[in-house]
């Protein structure tokens, strides 16, 4: 009887002085609060609209993201995008649309980089979103 109290006792002691105190998620302190942080992905607290007037003082080869119209085609895969603030020259190969109909009454969502090569500047699409 004693050695199986001895043995249990045994067994409950030894995976404690096995356990280590580093690796993983150690919570000691409170994270910042959201309004503190400085970068990193907080959701749709970071959404905002970028505007075609903006998107036209951006860097070349800056991201793209607008949300309006395609009100015209002017040949191939170049197209005329427009929202609230202005119109801008967009490249949209085929492929993009995969095969989905746009037109002008429509509200889509592009993203792209912007061309500030070409003159006038033009956001070359990589995805549309109805």
């Amino acid at each position: 009887m004693k050695l199986s109290i001895a043995a249990l006792v045994c067994s409950l002691l030894i995976p404690a002085a096995w356990a280590d105190d580093n690796g993983g998620l150690q919570k000691g302190e409170a994270p910042p609060p959201p309004h503190a942080l400085d970068d990193g992905y907080r959701g749709t607290d970071d959404a905002r609209i970028m505007t075609v007037e903006q998107a036209k003082g951006m860097h070349d080869g800056a991201t793209i993201s607008l949300r309006g119209n395609l009100i015209d085609g002017t040949g191939g895969d170049k197209f005329t995008f427009r929202d609230k603030t202005g119109s801008i020259a967009v490249i949209i190969p085929q492929s993009v649309f995969d095969g989905r109909t746009v037109k002008p009454d429509h509200m889509i969502s592009i993203n792209g980089s912007l061309d500030k090569k070409m003159t006038p500047p033009v956001v070359r699409v990589n995805h549309i979103q109805k």
